[in-house]
């Protein structure tokens, strides 16, 4: 399993960035057209490709499996994940005036990028307002509550929200209530 996994993650990263994608699109891209990824229709990364949604990836290099294997290109991955750094980026600055972002059990990395990518926004124009922001995990920490709960919402008209407890139970409610119709 960690011999296919590896190669065939990082051959979809270098196939994705030799055509300028980043890592979330090169993987979609891979699963959604492998005939040999059997249970791509559990796949969000295939779903997400096939539906054009951009999907982000964002790699601290040694912290992953793949990065010991033999077919891990370092220059590779390094530009594909900047890529989607940059789209994300991208996709929080058209948040201002209203949008969301969930971390989903990531206590420092996505933290760490989301409000990176806050700050950058700031700078080069101002921060996002009027958005809301969620941190779901079944152990509170201070790295989400700052950088997704409290920093990111201090702007006007911004929210944040820190929901505890077990991600097979919190995401599907939250799911099912966001998808619910008013009686």
């Amino acid at each position: 399993m960690a011999e296919e996994t590896g190669r065939f993650i990082n051959e979809a990263i270098k196939a994705g960035d030799r055509d300028g994608l980043g890592i979330g699109e090169a993987v979609g891209r891979f699963l959604a057209k492998h005939r040999g990824a059997r249970f791509r229709r559990y796949s969000l990364l295939a779903a997400a490709y096939k539906a054009r949604v951009p999907v982000t990836v964002h790699v601290a290099i040694g912290t992953d499996i793949i990065h010991n294997h033999p077919a891990m290109d370092p220059r590779a991955t390094g530009a594909a994940t900047h890529r989607d750094f940059r789209l994300l980026a991208a996709l929080v600055k058209k948040m201002d005036g209203g949008g969301v972002y969930l971390n989903v059990g990531s206590a420092v990395i996505l933290p760490e990028v989301f409000v990176k990518c806050v700050s950058l926004v700031a700078n080069l124009r101002r921060a996002p307002r009027g958005i809301t922001t969620v941190n779901l995990d079944f152990i509170q920490h201070y790295r989400p509550q700052q950088n997704v709960v409290l920093r990111p919402a201090a702007t006007r008209g911004s929210r944040g929200y820190a929901l505890t407890g077990h991600h097979e139970l919190l995401v599907p409610l939250l799911a099912a209530v966001l998808t619910a119709r008013p009686q």
